[in-house]
């Protein structure tokens, strides 16, 4: 599989954020999107992921499932975890899997990996900040798509979660995944940089 976005424009608010921008990738690598807070990391993410229209390029996959759009093969994560508050832990996963539909693996398998099999019959409102980033991660070893798009997907974590998260990208890659993530530092994975606008 590969993921490759020519020429890309993005405007936001009347406002050219960036343009000209070239990426390609391929089935099992990473690609860290680094840059000034402002610089369209974000934007980037979420234009690929088809929350923002593209003004101008395009951003198209090959050796894809030719029936699936790339949302649909994608994950993702951003800023804030999308997570219903007042269900439980299992509960929110079993939300994700239903709503998202696809190939699935075992909830509770994937709450155990991330450290949080404790935690299943708790609502998600109590958890800390860093549980519910994990509690994120595991929705993306829940619901298998072969496209990870992650907005510091270390945010919030301890030196422990950040090994979990560090495994997962790292294990997603090995099954021929790709990873395309807006980071202010190390993730904990080799990756390609594409660096946006100035100095990060």
């Amino acid at each position: 599989m590969r993921l490759s976005g020519r020429n890309l424009r993005c405007v936001r608010g009347g406002r050219e954020v960036f343009a000209g921008l070239n990426f390609e990738l391929q089935g099992g690598k990473a690609l860290a999107i680094t840059g000034a807070n402002g610089a369209g990391k974000s934007s980037l993410l979420k234009m690929i992921a088809g929350f923002l229209p593209i003004a101008d390029g395009s951003i198209v996959t090959s050796g894809a499932n030719v029936e699936l759009t790339l949302a649909e093969q994608a994950h993702y994560l951003g800023h804030r975890d999308a997570l219903k508050l007042a269900l439980s832990v299992i509960e929110n996963l079993n939300f994700w899997r239903d709503c998202l539909g696809g190939p699935t693996s075992d909830a509770r398998t994937s709450l155990e990996a991330v450290g949080l099999g404790h935690a299943v019959d708790l609502p998600a409102a109590v958890l800390s900040a860093g549980q519910r980033r994990r509690l994120s991660i595991a929705r993306l070893l829940t619901v298998r798509r072969p496209i990870w798009l992650l907005d510091e997907p270390t945010a919030a974590l301890d030196v422990t979660g950040q090994k979990i998260a560090a495994n997962a990208m790292k294990a997603h890659l090995k099954k021929g995944g790709l990873i395309v993530a807006a980071t202010h530092g190390p993730l904990g994975i080799a990756a390609k940089e594409l660096r946006i606008g100035g100095v990060a």
